[in-house]
């Protein structure tokens, strides 16, 4: 039996290659990044960074759930931006799901990139301890 098991749900968007939604390994969960693709479309949401940022965060959530995890049992993040001018917009919606009622916040880098999938200008991927 392998000490990998795969992570999925309806809930966020597939995968788009050979790779998982997420992985468990043992008591942890790593997920992939997520970007602002609308599950049932399968487009990128209309509006800016801030739009983003929320689908993105809502992704995650579906797959942290699907894999019995939360928001609240994330230990480190990794934002990708594709320009850090957006970096206060983004910020201010992380902070409402990692750091609301004095939760401690999860450890976190974030990076400006060149470019991200589908041109969206976020995506983050999480480690949550089970």
């Amino acid at each position: 039996m392998s000490i990998i098991t795969p992570v999925s749900t309806r809930s966020a968007p597939a995968a788009i290659g050979p790779y998982s939604q997420a992985v468990r390994i043992r008591d942890f969960l790593y997920t992939s990044g997520q970007v602002a693709l609308d599950p049932a479309s399968g487009a990128i949401v209309a509006g800016g960074i801030t739009e983003q940022t929320v689908r993105v965060l809502e992704n995650l959530k579906a797959v942290l759930a699907a894999g019995d995890a939360s928001l609240g049992q994330v230990v480190k993040t990794t934002v990708f931006l594709k320009n850090m001018g957006d970096f206060a917009a983004m910020n201010e919606v992380y902070a409402r799901y990692f750091a609301a009622d004095g939760a401690v916040p999860p450890a976190r880098s974030t990076v400006e990139v060149a470019r991200l999938p589908k041109d969206a200008l976020v995506e983050i991927e999480v480690i949550a301890h089970l």
